[in-house]
C-alpha cells in the first residue's frame, strides 16, 4: 500500500469523504505536481530566517563563553573585592563559573516544557516571534553586566536564554517538519543542525582578541544575540502559520489552504491537502496528548524509546569531551600558544561543512546510515584517539593524528547524529502527539547536556585519556540500538512509520486514528474498513 492509499484508506464512508478526482491533479504527470520536490522561496526563508533566530542563537551560546573566559572571571573577581573588600575565594570563583555555564541548560529544561502550553495557544510561528522576548532580554542583561558591576547579570542572562534555546530547539524543528513536504522533510529538518553549527563557528570567530574577545569589547559578544532576534521578528510575521496547526488545531481549512500555497510554491494544494484532511477526519474529537498519556500509549512505544536513546546518545557522546582537549592536544602538536584560537576555528568549520554535506545527502541516503554510520565512526575514532593521546610524547607525528581524530569526530557527528534526532522526533509522532514528544525529547536533551557538564571534569580527573572509552562506549551502544530498531522513515508517511514500529510495539496504530481521548466515540461511527487490511484489524478505542 503506497502513502496515498494509506493516507486515503479510512476515508470511506461516503461519498462526501473521497478525495479530489483525478481530474482535479495537475497536469504535470505526478500527484500534487512536485515539479520543483517542494523548495519553494517561502518554504526557504521560513527555515532560514526560523533557523536563523532560533538554533543559532542556541549553537552561539555554546561557544560564545569560551574566549571571554579569563575576563569574565577577573570582572566576578573584581566585583566581589569592590563589594566586600577582599578578593574572592578561588573555589567560590570556580563554583560562580560553574553555575554561570551549567544554568544555561536549566533554562533549556524549563523552556522544553513551557512548549506545549505556549504552542496549544500561540501556534509554530508566533512561538518562535514570542520567544525572541527571551532573546532580546538576554542581550541586554549580558551587554550591561559590566556597566553595571552585577555579575549576576550574567547569571540571569545564561538562565533566560537557555529558556530560549529550550523553546528554539522543540518549536522549530516542529515547525520545518510541518511545513514541509515528506520529500523534502529531512533535507529541510537538517537545516536545524546547520545553523546550530553556524552559530558555534559564530560565537568562535568573534571571540577573537582582534574582533569582541578582548577585555574592555566583551560584553557586545553577548549583545550580538539580539540581532538575530530583530531579525526574525521583522520578517517571520509574512510568512504563513502551520497549515497542519492551522487545520488540526484551529479548524481553518482555508488558512491552511493558503498556507500550503504559500509554502509549496503552486496554487492547486488538492493532493497535499487532502493527505492532511485525512489525518484531519479521523482526529476531529481529539485533543492534545500529555506526556503521560504518550509514555503510557502502547501504539508509540518504541518510537518515544528511540527518541529517548538518540536524544541521551546526542548529549553524551562525548563532543563535549573533544572541546575540552583541543587546546592541549593542539599545543602538543607544535601550534603556537597564541596561534591555537585561530586553529580551534576549522573545527568549526568542518561541523559546518559536515553539517551541510548531510543536508544534501540526507534525502538520498536516508536517516539510518547517517545516524549508525555517525556513531559507528565516533566510536572508531574515540578508540583511535585513546590510542594517540597515551602514545603522543613517543613520537613528534602522533599529535597530528589526534588532530585529525579530532576533526574526524566533529565531521562523524555532524553528518549524522547532530540533527537527525530532532527530525526524527516531528517523524515519528502525529499532530496531536507532536508536542508531548518534543517535551520528552527536549527534556532528555537538556538532562543529558547538564550530566554532562557536571560529571565530565570528575571522568576526566579520575580516568585521564581513557574517559574516550567511555564515550565510545555509549556511541558503539547508539548504533547497536539504532542499528536493529530504527526504521527507514526517508520519504514516507507518518501511517508508514507507525507500520514499521507496529510489530515492535506489539500494537497497531488505530488506523492514524487518535493519539489522544476520543469523545463520545460509538461503533456506528468508526469508518469502514478493509478487513484484509492489517493495521484496520487492529482498530480499536483508546489512546495513541
Amino acid at each position: 500500500m503506497d502513502s496515498q492509499e494509506l493516507s486515503s484508506a479510512p476515508l470511506t464512508q461516503g461519498p462526501s469523504h473521497q478525495g479530489p478526482p483525478k481530474e482535479a491533479w495537475p497536469r504535470s504527470g505526478k500527484p500534487g505536481g512536485r515539479r520543483n520536490q517542494g523548495w519553494s522561496c517561502a518554504l526557504i526563508v521560513a527555515s532560514l530566517v526560523g533557523a536563523f533566530g532560533s538554533s543559532f542563537l542556541y549553537g552561539y551560546n555554546l561557544s560564545v563563553v569560551n574566549a571571554p573566559t579569563p575576563h569574565i572571571k577577573a570582572f566576578y573577581n573584581e566585583t566581589w573585592l569592590r563589594r566586600r573588600g577582599q578578593p574572592i575565594d578561588p573555589d567560590t570563583l570556580t563554583l560562580l563559573w560553574s553555575v554561570t555555564v551549567s544554568i544555561f541548560a536549566i533554562g533549556g529544561l524549563v523552556g522544553t516544557l513551557m512548549v506545549k502550553l505556549i504552542g496549544q495557544f500561540l501556534g509554530r510561528k508566533h512561538t518562535l516571534l514570542a520567544n525572541n522576548i527571551f532573546a532580546i532580554s538576554t542581550a541586554l542583561l549580558m551587554a550591561c553586566a559590566l556597566q553595571a558591576g552585577a555579575f549576576e547579570m550574567l547569571i540571569v542572562g545564561r538562565f533566560v536564554m537557555g529558556i530560549d534555546g529550550g523553546v528554539a530547539l522543540s518549536v522549530l524543528p516542529m515547525y520545518l517538519s510541518e511545513i514541509s513536504p515528506k520529500e523534502i522533510r529531512g533535507s529541510l529538518g537538517q537545516v536545524t543542525a546547520i545553523f546550530i553549527c553556524i552559530g558555534v563557528f559564530a560565537g568562535q570567530l568573534l571571540g577573537l582578541p582582534e574582533l569582541l574577545g578582548k577585555e574592555s569589547t566583551w560584553p557586545y559578544l553577548f549583545g550580538v544575540i539580539v540581532i538575530p532576534a530583530v531579525v526574525q521578528l521583522v520578517s517571520l510575521p509574512f510568512l504563513p502559520e502551520s497549515p497542519r496547526y492551522l487545520l488540526f488545531e484551529k479548524n481553518d481549512q482555508m488558512g491552511a489552504e493558503k498556507a500550503f500555497q504559500r509554502f509549496l510554491g503552486k496554487e492547486d494544494v488538492s493532493r497535499e491537502l487532502e493527505e492532511v484532511l485525512a489525518e484531519g477526519r479521523v482526529q476531529r474529537n481529539i485533543r492534545l496528548v500529555s506526556v503521560w498519556e504518550l509514555l503510557r500509549s502502547p501504539f508509540v512505544r518504541w518510537q518515544v524509546l528511540t527518541v529517548v536513546v538518540t536524544m541521551a546518545c546526542y548529549q553524551l557522546c562525548g563532543l563535549n569531551a573533544i572541546w575540552f582537549y583541543t587546546n592541549s592536544i593542539f599545543g602538543k602538536a607544535g601550534i603556537p600558544r597564541e596561534n591555537i584560537p585561530y586553529i580551534t576555528l576549522s573545527t568549526g568549520g568542518v561541523e559546518t561543512l559536515a553539517s551541510i554535506f548531510s543536508g544534501l545527502v540526507i534525502e538520498r541516503l536516508g536517516r539510518r546510515p547517517l545516524l549508525i554510520g555517525g556513531f559507528g565512526l565516533m566510536t572508531l575514532f574515540f578508540g583511535i584517539l585513546t590510542v594517540t593521546l597515551t602514545l603522543q610524547d613517543q613520537a613528534s607525528w602522533i599529535p597530528y593524528l589526534s588532530i585529525f581524530c579530532i576533526l574526524a569526530i566533529i565531521a562523524s557527528f555532524c553528518s549524522g547524529p547532530g540533527g537527525i534526532p530532532f527530525i526524527l522526533t516531528g517523524e515519528f509522532f502525529q499532530q496531536s502527539q507532536r508536542p508531548a514528544a518534543f517535551i520528552v525529547a527536549g527534556t532528555v536533551n537538556w538532562l543529558s547536556n547538564f550530566a554532562v557538564g557536571l560529571l565530565f571534569p570528575f571522568i576526566q580527573k579520575s580516568l585521564g585519556t581513557y574517559c574516550f572509552l567511555v564515550f565510545a562506549a555509549i556511541c558503539f551502544s547508539g548504533a547497536l540500538y539504532l542499528y536493529f530498531v530504527l526504521p527507514e522513515t526517508k520519504n514516507r508517511t507518518h501511517a508508514e512509520i507507525s507500520q514499521a514500529f507496529a510489530r515492535r510495539n506489539k500494537a497497531c496504530p488505530p488506523e492514524e486514528k487518535i493519539d489522544a481521548a476520543v469523545t463520545d466515540s460509538k461503533p456506528s461511527e468508526r469508518p469502514d474498513v478493509d478487513p484484509s487490511s492489517t493495521r484496520d484489524k487492529c482498530v480499536k478505542n483508546g489512546i495513541v
